[in-house]
C-alpha cells in the first residue's frame, strides 16, 4: 500500500520516451495519448500497484504497466494473457 501512495503522489512525474509511446501503442492496440491513458489506469481504485526491484508494476483490466521507480518513466505496458 505504501508504494501505491508514493506512486500516486508523483503521478505528474510519469512520462515515457518516443520509443515507449510506439511500443505501448503497439502492445495495447490503442491510439490514445499513452501517458494519459496509463495515468488514468494507475489512479483507478482497482489498480493493483506493487514494487519489485527498481520497477513499479500496475495491473488493471488485464493490463500490466511497468514504471521505473527512480525516473517515473513508463517502460512498457502489455496485455496480461
Amino acid at each position: 500500500m505504501e508504494n501505491k501512495i508514493i506512486l500516486l503522489e508523483n503521478i505528474d512525474k510519469i512520462h515515457t520516451t518516443k520509443m515507449g509511446i510506439d511500443r505501448i501503442k503497439r502492445n495495447l492496440k490503442i491510439d490514445d495519448d499513452v501517458v494519459l491513458y496509463c495515468k488514468r489506469k494507475i489512479i483507478d481504485d482497482n489498480c493493483n500497484i506493487y514494487k519489485q526491484g527498481k520497477n513499479w508494476y500496475c495491473e488493471i483490466d488485464n493490463i500490466k504497466i511497468t514504471i521505473n521507480s527512480f525516473s517515473y518513466t513508463i517502460i512498457t505496458a502489455h496485455i496480461i494473457k
